[in-house]
């Protein structure tokens, strides 16, 4: 970590309420980082003023504070945006991109080659630029997908025969999770998906590249690329590249969701509980909103009205659910065997598939497993809750065991 207190630095942007950037510059160096949230209107008077040293600017303000600096580096010109801004020596603000190094670590850590290869960026603003300009560095082919233009989501079957798509619109970003720009389907010869989406962690674009088999990666590793670059500028002092990949794994562990799934009466809730009382993290239990939502309990509900109007319910919760970060999350029994509730599981989380026997489960008030009996139900949803899940811990000790293992399994 870099030492450096006498400065202050922050992020410039209009909504930053869920930026991951704090988190990132405590990693990286221990001056001031504050969220410089104002509208459009306020953005003048603040950079003429002396409320920061050095800052990062986001959307929708990276041409916004070009008119005002006295001095922009070569590759801010070329890529026609800014995001760094620094004090000069005369007191004015040098605009710089870190962008450009970030967007570059991200491609390579994808280990997606756009040498030779059709590209298709969506989107057109300075996110599209950053992007355009490295690939073409690189010996792309480059084709900007806008709403409006030659290019434009109405005409996509002229680019079938893309091979890398790269996502720089909002669509799938929190809190409007589980939206796509585009099908992947529709591009035959892929090799390749990057999504600047940072939350969640995997977008519909991503979840569907992963189905199909295609590489693809998320935004987190060029946010964190980005600030490190940033950061050497506001200190003048050099971090070790190394630094990315240890803080995108700390960032990661501490913002995905805990997910537990398994059969009813394994114990969801009361390890929900526990793991809750270990990390400090909020319990949500899918039953509970169900409940909470409607009045009713789960039981009651398919008592009354059939599984599958409990469903159609438990499904919107889920959704709520799953949009979160960094919770421990408790699903209903059932849950895995919905297809629409295993993105909006898996798009932001770890999920555990909490283990017992049959023979030791609680069945009380739990009409589905009573009808069916408990071992038919288990061996029928034993591969979907295998099939989700990325590890399995059996619930054969005390609560408290139970969530340690848990988290010793995540930490390691």
């Amino acid at each position: 970590m870099l030492r450096n207190q006498k400065i202050i630095c922050g992020l410039l942007g209009e909504h930053l309420t869920h930026s991951y950037s704090p988190q990132i510059h405590r990693e990286l160096a221990d001056y001031p980082y504050t969220l410089f949230e104002m509208p459009l209107e306020e953005v003048a008077s603040f950079l003429a003023s002396d409320r920061f040293d050095a800052i990062n600017v986001t959307i929708p303000y990276k041409k916004t504070v070009m008119p005002y600096l006295e001095e922009i580096s070569d590759e801010a010109v070329r890529i026609g945006s800014v995001n760094t801004l620094t004090r000069t020596k005369n007191g004015g603000l040098r605009g710089d991109n870190t962008d450009y190094f970030g967007f570059s670590y991200m491609l390579d850590k994808s280990g997606i080659d756009v040498c030779g290869k059709k590209v298709l960026i969506l989107g057109s603003g300075g996110a599209q630029e950053t992007a355009r300009t490295v690939c073409t560095d690189r010996g792309a082919s480059v084709i900007v997908i806008s709403r409006r233009g030659e290019n434009n989501y109405d005409n996509l079957e002229k680019h079938r025969d893309a091979s890398v798509i790269i996502n720089t619109t909002p669509v799938g970003m929190f809190p409007h999770n589980g939206s796509a720009p585009l099908a992947l389907t529709e591009f035959p010869r892929l090799s390749g998906v990057l999504d600047m989406i940072y939350n969640p962690e995997k977008t519909k674009l991503l979840l569907d590249a992963e189905r199909l088999g295609i590489p693809h990666l998320g935004g987190l590793s060029m946010l964190v690329a980005q600030a490190k670059l940033a950061a050497e500028i506001f200190t003048g002092q050099k971090i070790d590249n190394a630094e990315i990949d240890r803080i995108v794994k700390s960032i990661t562990l501490e913002m995905n969701n805990i997910v537990l799934v398994g059969m009813a009466g394994c114990g969801k809730t009361t390890v929900g509980a526990a793991l809750s009382a270990l990390t400090g993290r909020e319990l949500i239990d899918t039953d509970a909103m169900v409940k909470k939502t409607t009045g009713r309990t789960p039981a009651e509900i398919i008592t009354a009205n059939g599984e599958e109007a409990f469903r159609r319910i438990e499904t919107a919760c889920v959704t709520e659910a799953g949009k979160n970060s960094g919770k421990i999350i408790a699903t209903g029994g059932g849950v895995p065997t919905r297809p629409e509730n295993r993105d909006p599981l898996r798009q932001n989380a770890r999920i555990v598939f909490l283990h017992r026997e049959p023979g030791a489960l609680d069945t009380s008030n739990r009409p589905l497993s009573q009808a069916a009996g408990a071992e038919a139900l288990y061996q029928k949803r034993l591969p979907l809750y295998q099939a989700i899940a990325d590890f399995t811990v059996d619930n054969n000790d005390t609560p408290e065991a139970v969530a340690k293992r848990i988290l010793d399994h995540l930490n390691s």
